[in-house]
């Protein structure tokens, strides 16, 4: 098997990264295969010398009809010499035409070694940044773009193949033969060519790399603009309902139009930069030629060379003209490619705010105890959340927490999945039979996690494949038999596709109950020792609640579960019950001490049975009307 290099967790890069950085980074994905990358370089000088030897199998055959013609005018044509030269110019052009077909040979050999080497490279690059996006922090993912992120991979990936292509397809090769020519001018001919020829080579690299380089800057914004406007576009799509409640589409197609606007202003100044690129490009190349072929009509016309050695020079400078040529428009984009790679291998240095410690071991669940001993926490240092939370959950009890909406309730199973981590500096932990969770692994520790969160998102599939995500390897019977313990499976039922009903992006096909009930399914089926339920029925009707509410006070009396509720009626049955008032502890109890103590959860109570009495009574009077 293939190893491949791990990105090691770091610190994120600020700025862009210069060119070279960026090609080490990329380096090791291609040395992976290191004789297939020799082979393939074997066949590029191959394909070279095989090239370099078309003109001057041209230049012979030339030559040699040169003196056919001249034996023809004598009348000598069919003398033994004649024969010999005319059979000899027949073996030049099979050489010919072997010379032309051993650079095509050599060059689809190399290029068909090549292919796996930069497809498992683009492979194994996207997949590691696809890995270490989903390790990184939930705080990343809150703040990242979707759209923007999404294309900086998709330029990426498409970079590392046009850097590969263009390198070693374009460049190297392009290189090798400038060197096989000039090698070949100061050995045949006069140093003059060879000194010409290189000093048209340096000023064109040198004019190409310096107007290159100050064009970047052009690029770059257009990748900034374009990212911009690839997220603004996408946010609006996925919050399609939102602009359609308040009527802003053509607010929103302004502010997309508003990053369209510049992103072409951008685009006409690269394109400005690059018409003088090419002007003055083409200017450095027609001047070599000049000077070049000036001197070689010279030689024939003084009879120092032959015609053939005039259609050699001339077929030598097309063949490094014609390609240079091209190097200019390989070196642009060459440094797109890098500009681009640059995003992606910035994605990839990102720093795992919540890394595993180096040795981690695997939770072990005993029973499955869960304890926070003095956890405070804050998002922002700025803005405390919790301050001095200690509560214990005994192994197989039910702990519910309620309070005010931003009292801290969510953030305790935030940090319990260790999607964030607790400072050590502070001094508390939170502890699963006794081992800080900081000291396990976060695989092991969320397999032992069930968590049914307050807003469900579903993956744009089935609903089986929704329900099935809690455990994928699990038979279709215990799909279906999760989907009953939900009670959704006689709605699955009812729809013409059943299990197989795509659910839409995000789940949008589906009501907010419909996705909890499978969310809760989805848990279910994960059927772990430790669960979390968090608003879990805010989504559900008064019946459907009552009824998932039984069955998920069954479910927890076998594993240690924390809920986390707005709606004090679902926590009557839970063993201990903490409430929470601006990240403190305030109280805590059974449903009868706290409403005997006549503090905030007695408050609270109050005023939900009132309102719930309130909504009875509307209910009743809209029959009693109805009847009427």
């Amino acid at each position: 098997m293939r190893r491949f290099p791990n990105a090691e967790p770091g610190p994120v890069q600020q700025g862009p990264r210069n060119d070279w950085q960026t090609i080490r980074s990329l380096l090791p994905y291609l040395t992976t295969y290191k004789w297939r990358v020799a082979f393939a370089l074997t066949c590029l000088i191959g394909a070279k010398v095989a090239n370099l030897g078309v003109p001057i199998v041209m230049k012979r055959i030339v030559d040699g009809l040169a003196s056919v013609q001249h034996l023809t005018a004598l009348g000598r044509a069919n003398d033994a010499p004649g024969v010999v030269l005319i059979g000899g110019i027949g073996l030049l052009v099979i050489a010919y035409a072997l010379a032309r077909l051993s650079t095509s040979l050599f060059t689809e050999l190399r290029e068909l070694l090549f292919a796996k080497v930069t497809e498992s490279a683009v492979r194994q690059l996207a997949l590691q940044v696809f890995r270490h996006l989903h390790a990184l922090s939930l705080r990343f993912h809150l703040e990242r773009q979707t759209g923007g992120m999404s294309r900086d991979i998709e330029r990426g990936t498409r970079g590392i193949q046009q850097l590969v292509s263009y390198s070693l397809y374009s460049i190297l090769p392009t290189l090798v033969e400038v060197g096989l020519v000039l090698a070949f001018f100061v050995t045949k001919y006069e140093a003059y060519y060879a000194i010409v020829t290189f000093i048209a080579l340096v000023t064109y690299i040198v004019f190409t790399v310096k107007v290159t380089e100050w064009r970047t800057h052009f690029r770059r914004t257009m990748n900034d603009l374009d990212s911009k406007a690839n997220s603004r576009a996408i946010d609006s799509l996925l919050n399609y309902e939102t602009v359609k409640y308040f009527g802003n589409e053509e607010w929103e197609t302004r502010r997309y139009d508003e990053n369209l606007r510049r992103y072409r202003a951008a685009a006409i100044k690269s394109q400005r930069s690059l018409s003088m690129l090419n002007f003055g490009q083409q200017t450095i190349i027609g001047l070599g030629l000049v000077f070049i072929l000036w001197r070689a009509t010279q030689g024939v016309m003084a009879g120092r060379l032959t015609l053939g050695d005039l259609v050699l020079i001339n077929t030598f400078m097309l063949q490094l003209y014609i390609p240079l040529n091209f190097l200019g428009v390989v070196y642009r984009e060459l440094k797109q490619a890098l500009t681009d790679m640059d995003r992606m291998f910035t994605l990839l240095g990102a720093g795992r705010e919540v890394p595993d410690a180096p040795d981690a071991q695997a939770l072990a669940v005993r029973g499955g105890e869960v304890r926070f001993e003095n956890v405070s926490f804050a998002y922002e240092k700025a803005r405390p959340i919790l301050h001095g939370v200690d509560f214990t959950i005994p192994a197989g009890t039910t702990t519910a927490v309620v309070g005010h909406s931003g009292s801290g309730k969510s953030t305790l199973g935030r940090l319990l999945f260790r999607f964030y981590d607790l400072d050590r500096a502070q001094g508390g932990s939170i502890r699963i039979d006794g081992q800080d969770i900081r000291d396990v692994t976060q695989d092991s520790l969320r397999a032992a996690i069930g968590i049914v969160p307050q807003d469900t998102v579903l993956f744009n599939d089935s609903i089986y494949y929704n329900i099935a995500y809690g455990r994928p390897s699990a038979s279709r019977d215990e799909v279906i038999a999760a989907a009953r313990a939900a009670h959704i499976h006689d709605f699955i039922e009812t729809l013409p596709a059943g299990y197989d009903t795509a659910v839409g992006e995000r789940g949008l096909k589906l009501s907010g109950g419909e996705k909890q009930r499978v969310a809760i399914a989805r848990t279910l089926l994960k059927n772990p020792p430790i669960l979390i339920f968090d608003e879990a029925t805010s989504a559900l009707d008064s019946k459907s609640e009552r009824a998932i509410q039984h069955e998920l006070d069954s479910i927890a009396r076998e594993r240690t579960t924390l809920i986390i509720a707005h709606r004090l009626s679902t926590v009557v049955h839970a063993q201990q019950i903490i409430v929470m008032d601006h990240g403190r502890i305030v109280e805590r109890g059974t449903h009868a001490q706290l409403l005997r103590a006549g503090g905030l959860f007695s408050q609270m109570w109050a005023l939900q049975q009132q309102r719930a009495e309130e909504a009875e009574r509307d209910q009743r009077d809209q029959r009693d009307t109805a009847g009427v």
